[in-house]
């Protein structure tokens, strides 16, 4: 990989991350004339009289979601009577009226569990001449949490945090998606599966989402606290029966689902629930408008672009091979573009942990193409590849994400470094952090899933 080469890359990754700036996607979408705030984007064209309010609350959780408030405290200054977002550890902003909270991610800490503890205190005090503006962003279901405890029969089950966080520990690691994880999280907490919204009742809020989930589900984002969820019980049990985790998840935990399962806990809000008719739920942010700004990067530094996918999933490491096909035919036969292109793809693939090492899904995605690159160093010449998170954060890392090339793949064998023991040990990250080849942005403040690009010269 050349200098231009991973130059240009950082560009591209660089704009598609400004395009979803959440500032900026806040200030794209809400304004206020007089005392009518507008809601504008593709889908929603809203409008809501603040005269009917006597009080304006903030509240929001992801890794988002500090710039989205300080978007609402510019737009309403004044009128934003309080506030409360929590948000990943370092990802912060300057607020003035809106209370900022770091807690724990991607496993629930105590801090989480203060946080679901502050903003169900402020739902509940809502009334209907209050209107609330929830934030949400990727990242929400771990700063939030508030542990769901039920009467079943005469016995009250009251979940711990530890085995909230052990649960989340094991489906972590045993591979489920996003989708997955999230239907188990929504049956175990009093703030997920739309019962945020239930305690904002009878206020009305609008909710702003800016979407980390591949095809952009409500239900998914932060475990939906302000939608209603499709999923059930029966459905969370059926997910660790899959996956084989049944023996690893708390005893406690796998007691309330069964007992929810059987009709003896009620189940999360559903759609169609009363507490949802006062809610107003707007996406505002998503993974393909930052593959759109990419493909418009690429193809100011000359590049014929190809946006393949913003719904790439499953195991990391096969997607790898995925990706193999499609640069191949560009390569070899020019479909569906000629080079000089770039291939660009988005969305959220999973690693399943089998060894001991330490990475992330982008860094486990360009390690599995460096093992591409050197089975065919002939396709890869002079290949550029990165593969990032868009919050600047892959896995339990400091890094957004790694390159590779067959140059890199020469560096580090030159190293002693055997790509697929680092592969087969999930070591991705120290893989590169050796070689000096893993992408670093820093906390990004936004998160809309991942992003690839593979520059194929002529």
């Amino acid at each position: 990989m050349t200098e231009r080469q991973k130059n240009e890359l950082r560009k591209i990754v660089d704009e598609s991350l400004a395009r979803v700036n959440p500032y900026d996607m806040i200030e794209s979408t809400v304004t206020l004339e007089g005392s009518t705030l507008n809601i504008d984007t593709d889908a929603v064209h809203d409008t809501v009289d603040l005269d009917l309010f006597d009080r304006i609350l903030v509240m929001g959780a992801g890794k988002a979601s500090a710039p989205m408030a300080r978007a609402i405290e510019d737009i309403l200054g004044d009128r934003v009577t309080d506030g409360f977002v929590s948000v990943k550890d370092g990802h912060l902003d300057t607020l003035s009226r809106i209370r900022i909270h770091e807690a724990g991610h991607p496993i629930p800490d105590d801090r989480s569990v203060e946080a679901g503890t502050e903003m169900l205190e402020l739902a509940r005090a809502a009334d209907r001449r209050t209107l609330c503006i929830v934030l949400i962003s990727g990242g929400g279901s771990a700063l939030v949490e508030a542990p769901l405890s039920a009467d079943v029969g005469r016995q009250r089950i009251e979940l711990s945090l530890r085995e909230l966080q052990r649960t989340t520990e094991v489906l972590l690691e045993c591979g489920a998606t996003i989708h997955e994880i999230n239907t188990v999280r929504k049956h175990l907490s009093a703030v997920k599966g739309g019962r945020l919204a239930d305690a904002l009742a009878p206020a009305h809020s609008v909710s702003l989402i800016l979407s980390d989930v591949v095809g952009d589900d409500f239900g998914s984002i932060a475990s939906g606290p302000t939608v209603g969820d499709t999923s059930t019980y029966a459905d969370a049990i059926a997910l660790i029966e899959r996956y084989r985790i049944a023996d690893r998840i708390p005893a406690k935990v796998t007691e309330l689902l069964r007992a929810g399962a059987a009709g003896r806990v009620p189940e999360s809000v559903k759609p169609g629930g009363d507490a949802l008719r006062l809610v107003l739920n707007v996406l505002v942010g998503t993974n393909h408008q930052a593959l759109l700004a990419a493909s418009a990067a690429a193809s100011t530094l000359g590049y014929e672009t190809m946006l393949l996918t913003s719904r790439l999933t499953g195991e990391a490491r096969e997607t790898a091979g995925f990706l193999e096909s499609v640069i191949g035919e560009i390569r070899s036969h020019g479909q569906p573009v000629g080079p000089p292109a770039c291939l660009l793809s988005g969305g959220e693939t999973t690693v399943t942990i089998h060894g001991k090492g330490r990475g992330g899904r982008n860094q486990e995605l360009a390690l599995a193409m460096i093992g591409q690159m050197v089975q065919n160093p002939e396709l890869y010449r002079d290949i550029a590849f990165v593969s990032a998170a868009t919050d600047g954060t892959d896995g339990p890392t400091d890094a957004a994400g790694a390159f590779a090339s067959t140059g890199i793949a020469d560096k580090a064998s030159a190293s002693g470094l055997n790509w697929s023991e680092y592969l087969a040990n999930n070591d991705s990250y120290h893989f590169f952090d050796s070689i000096n080849e893993l992408l670093r942005t820093g906390p990004t403040n936004t998160n809309v899933c991942d992003i690839q690009v593979a520059l194929i010269p002529d």
